[in-house]
């Protein structure tokens, strides 16, 4: 796993061979994160990373210097991987959280500047993710939420889908919770 920029930027760390995730493309990962960037300023914010995986989604937030990052992931190998890299990371600005994404989803009353998703492509609830997180009470007026898929979702017909990015086998669908006008 390689953090493509911010201050652990061109850091690798080596990904266990059981780990069972299918992780961000480093190409699709540095493309998102350019289009991100042009909307942000990662500096302050806090982000939400569903599914973790290899929590590189997770540590590229936090090298581009959000304030925090929640990493939700339920498989105990990823975890430990997480947990291994935050280590060797000294990184304070992570929290962990072992669960289950769906039921986090529904129970957070913690709201967030982005959310990414990145569910396993196979899983049986798939189609279910983006409403129940735009249904979720993690939303604010400004919140950015990404989520990523296969070519076979098409989530343009959601509430508040703004845009739809695709690198290589990589999909992103990106949702804007309106800022209401003042």
């Amino acid at each position: 796993m390689r953090i493509i920029a911010g201050k652990y930027g061109r850091r690798r760390f080596q990904v266990p061979g059981n780990i069972t995730a299918r992780p961000t493309t480093d190409m699709a990962r540095e493309n998102i994160f350019n289009v991100l960037g042009n909307w942000v300023d990662f500096e302050g914010l806090t982000a939400l990373d569903l599914f973790s995986g290899t929590g590189a989604m997770s540590f590229e937030f936090l090298s581009r210097g959000c304030a925090s990052v929640t990493s939700v992931e339920k498989a105990t190998v990823q975890y430990n991987f997480i947990a291994k890299v935050k280590a060797l990371l000294h990184e304070q600005n992570l929290l962990q959280v072992k669960g289950d994404a769906f039921k986090y989803v529904a129970t957070c009353r913690q709201q967030y500047d982005i959310i990414f998703a990145d569910p396993p492509y196979d899983l049986p609830n798939f189609a279910l993710v983006p409403r129940l997180i735009l249904e979720s009470h993690m939303l604010k007026p400004g919140t950015i939420v990404v989520v990523e898929h296969s070519k076979a979702y098409d989530f343009s017909a959601l509430p508040h889908f703004f845009q739809h990015r695709a690198y290589g086998k990589v999909n992103f669908s990106i949702f804007k919770i309106d800022v209401p006008a003042e």
